[in-house]
């Protein structure tokens, strides 16, 4: 109910806002403060972006829960998808999203509905239980799972390179 609500008031407030605004300072005016408003809040999505990226990097690197970096880049695309959408309603929306403060407020708020549970890296669940673990740098990616068979040289290759999938 909730969404179909914001479907409905979303677009009757931006048509009122643009009647208000072109009213006061004009229509020339008034589409040039909605493009100029969608080209600075992707200037400011994309900083927002590139800092929600070094940190939820910054948070896998050190074996930290990500789920609050994870939210945050979540929330700048929202703001990103607000911005691009004209009107002046979704643009301040978006705007609002992109302030780190507001989007932690608003992770509180979500927060006090959502419960995390586990979280897991590597196998090692990140939940407390191994405060001290640490995954092995000798043990990577060395194993490789394979099947064969073996090919007589003296029998002529299939294909134009002699590697065929079977």
């Amino acid at each position: 109910m909730w969404l179909f609500v914001a479907f409905l008031a979303v677009p009757l407030i931006e048509i009122t806002l643009f009647i208000q605004v072109g009213g006061l300072i004009g229509l020339w005016p008034t589409l040039a403060l909605v493009l100029l408003s969608a080209v600075a809040g992707t200037w400011l999505m994309r900083r927002e972006g590139a800092r929600a990226l070094n940190d939820l990097r910054r948070s896998l690197n050190d074996l930290r829960d990500p789920t609050g970096d994870i939210a945050h880049g979540a929330m700048i695309l929202l703001a990103g998808a607000l911005l691009l959408t004209p009107g002046f309603f979704t643009d301040a929306m978006g705007l609002l999203l992109l302030i780190r403060p507001v989007r932690t407020a608003l992770m509180a708020q979500i927060g006090k509905r959502v419960t995390m549970t586990r979280f897991t890296v590597g196998g090692a669940p990140m939940d407390g239980r191994y405060p001290d673990y640490r995954p092995d740098p000798h043990r990577g990616p060395t194993v490789i799972d394979a099947e064969f068979h073996e090919v007589d040289p003296r029998t002529p290759p299939r294909g134009p390179s002699g590697w065929t999938r079977d």
